[in-house]
């Protein structure tokens, strides 16, 4: 290492000097001719030599904002990634409401449904009142001919048009399938952007416009049954 070679070397010349001279490294008080010569000579190399300070700053090149821990640093670039990571919206997730709360609110062929919505919700791990929110918007709060004589509580579409059930529950549970798998699980976790894909306004199928209304009509039923 330069530095060190360097300082070496001068250490070795004072010896030498030492020597020469035949000093006795026990004696205290060296004689004052040689003492005045020494002190001259280790004051030139001190001085033509690098402070301490120096040498340090040499051999550790960096203050530790710059010292490379093998971490990439955080540029323009870098720190983007941090806001592109998606961020999970946990409201639409299944969350604990009583049954009684739920069945105070439904109606028609909803009416006593609330235990049906929680078991679905947790079993596909959505929120019950976003499932009851759906279904009341989709059928006028159960009045709706779909859901009289389909069972058909959530506008599910298959093949031939809407869909026809078994029972209110068997309905249930394949939206609550559908919406954990084609919506939340794909990120929409927002009623707006559901309702972007649910009922897309404009669609062929909807003639007089209704899901127009879908997004405030959801929202509006969500927010009772969350209050």
């Amino acid at each position: 290492m330069k530095i060190g070679d360097d300082w070496y070397t001068k250490s070795l010349l004072i010896d030498t000097l030492y020597r020469n001279q035949n000093i006795t490294t026990q004696t205290e008080n060296p004689s004052s001719d040689f003492a005045n010569l020494f002190m001259t000579v280790l004051n030139n190399l001190l001085m033509q030599s690098q402070a301490p300070s120096t040498i340090a700053a040499q051999i550790y090149p960096a203050s530790p904002d710059t010292v490379d821990l093998g971490i990439p640093s955080v540029d323009q670039n870098t720190s983007n990634l941090l806001t592109d990571i998606p961020i999970q919206n946990d409201s639409f997730r299944f969350s604990n409401i009583s049954a009684e709360k739920l069945n105070q609110e439904l109606d028609g062929k909803l009416k006593g449904m609330g235990e049906v919505f929680i078991r679905a919700g947790n079993y596909y791990n959505v929120n019950p009142a976003l499932l009851a929110a759906i279904a009341q918007h989709e059928t006028g709060n159960g009045t709706s001919r779909a859901a009289m004589e389909k069972n058909n509580i959530a506008g599910m579409m298959g093949i031939n048009g809407l869909k026809s059930y078994a029972s209110v529950e068997e309905s249930i549970m394949d939206m609550a399938r559908n919406i954990s798998k084609n919506y939340i699980g794909e990120g929409l976790t927002t009623i707006a952007k559901m309702g972007a894909k649910y009922a897309p306004v404009g669609a062929a199928n909807d003639p007089t416009g209704l899901n127009n209304y879908w997004v405030t009509g959801v929202t509006k039923y969500f927010n009772k049954l969350t209050v």
